[in-house]
């Protein structure tokens, strides 16, 4: 069967990796993102860190804080690298982040920025709980095991 062509529109930005590392994650969702133009040039040069940035609920709206993303030099007007930037979720969702932050300790961690099939910019957050040290050294050691397994079945098999 013929492979279907992937999409020349889809492209990750900026994955934050370690956030798999130190936390839990329940459950993610993609979000829109309020930007500036500049911004968006900024981002298709792929010049953006998500790995230091958390989300908030504040006054009913969602806010993406601390990410950066470079400032674009051709720009007439630019833009503040590493400003608040609301991100944009229906109001069910909304309620449900807001409620999942406030009663059950979670927290809010973006996982990956990336242009999707249709070019737009889009987040998704994941909705996650803290690992302790003992949780961290338990995923440390699912993955080496992992990684050994994989080098035994390629060496017997």
């Amino acid at each position: 069967m013929a492979k279907k062509p992937e999409n020349p529109n889809y492209k990750v930005i900026a994955e934050n990796r370690r956030a798999r590392y130190d936390y839990a994650i329940e459950d993610d969702l993609e979000c829109g993102i309020v930007l500036m133009g500049s911004e968006v040039k900024s981002l298709r040069t792929g010049q953006s860190n998500i790995a230091e940035s958390y989300a908030t609920v504040d006054d009913g709206e969602l806010w993406l804080v601390n990410a950066y993303i470079a400032p674009y030099q051709q720009a007439m007007f630019g833009h503040e690298e590493r400003r608040r930037r609301k991100l944009l979720v229906n109001r069910k969702e909304l309620a449900r982040l807001w409620s999942d932050t406030q009663r059950k300790g979670m927290t809010l961690v973006p996982l990956v920025l990336y242009f999707n099939h249709r070019g737009t910019v889009k987040l998704k957050i994941g909705i996650a709980k803290g690992k302790k040290a003992p949780d961290k050294r338990e995923t440390e050691a699912k993955r080496d095991w992992n990684r050994q397994k994989q080098r035994l079945l390629k060496e017997h098999g």
